[in-house]
């Protein structure tokens, strides 16, 4: 795959595009297209946690927030660290990089971006209130209620949960996500129903776990309109970065691609 420098090319979600009658709110679901990243990362990789070249990622980050005609310095992302965490963002503190895995804003100018490598992006909007989220859901951070933390966070803002669409981006599928047994308990320790998430493996006492289902079920159940890209991230190499794929490789490290939405300014 030679590195692409033209233009970020991403993945959209109807659902998103339905609600944003005026076009006021833009999201996207970047994949690897239109990044100068080489090697390893080749693409359009933002992980400012990765080592790849910082002046490429710097350079990959400016060409996200251009796609939304906003200067760099509007994309707003969070150090994540798989919790249930959320953070306001505003002009006065898009500059801040706090311990979350979640953002939700009112104020118009703002991209907020979740970085993924498998876990699950999820993006929000209510398009009559004029507030948006996104959240960075891996498995951990959906069991701890990271989607209920913003949705809770975007009402605080006037969002009202009957308007909030929430759509889960490209993430790994339940035919990649093996696990162990200690997984599973964990699971259904919390709530017996959780066993329907879970398929045989071939692999003794492993199993496989549906994330993309158990987070937009958590979503719907909150009463939410939910729906999902079908993409699987360890699957599809040439368009998405994939922790687990590079790990099953034994790679050295791995890209990171951004989901993001924004309120355009008027």
């Amino acid at each position: 795959m030679t590195v692409d420098r033209g233009s970020p090319n991403p993945v959209r979600s109807a659902l998103l595009d339905d609600i944003s009658t005026d076009g006021r709110i833009a999201h996207g679901f970047f994949n690897r297209a239109g990044g100068v990243s080489r090697g390893l990362y080749r693409g359009l990789n933002v992980g400012l946690g990765s080592k790849d070249d910082r002046g490429d990622v710097l350079e990959n980050r400016t060409r996200v927030s251009r796609w939304f005609d906003l200067d760099v310095d509007r994309l707003v992302t969070v150090h994540q660290v798989h919790s249930p965490r959320v953070q306001i963002a505003t002009f006065d503190n898009r500059s801040e990089r706090p311990e979350a895995d979640a953002l939700v804003t009112d104020t118009p100018g703002l991209v907020l971006g979740v970085l993924t490598a498998d876990c699950g992006p999820v993006l929000f909007a209510d398009a009559e209130a004029g507030v948006i989220g996104a959240a960075h859901a891996g498995w951990r951070g959906a069991f701890d209620g990271v989607l209920e933390s913003t949705i809770e966070a975007m009402l605080g803002l006037g969002a009202e949960a009957e308007r909030i669409v929430a759509v889960l981006g490209p993430s790994i599928s339940q035919d990649n996500y093996e696990v162990g047994p200690e997984f599973v308990d964990r699971f259904l320790a919390q709530d017996a129903a959780n066993d329907s998430y879970f398929a045989a493996s071939a692999k003794q006492g492993h199993a496989l776990f549906d994330l993309k289902r158990f987070t937009v079920d958590r979503l719907r159940k909150a009463g939410l309109k939910a729906d999902m890209l079908s993409d699987c991230t360890y699957a599809d190499e040439e368009a998405w970065y994939s922790y687990r794929r590079s790990t099953h490789r034994n790679e050295p490290d791995y890209g990171r691609q951004i989901s993001a939405i924004a309120i355009k300014e008027d």
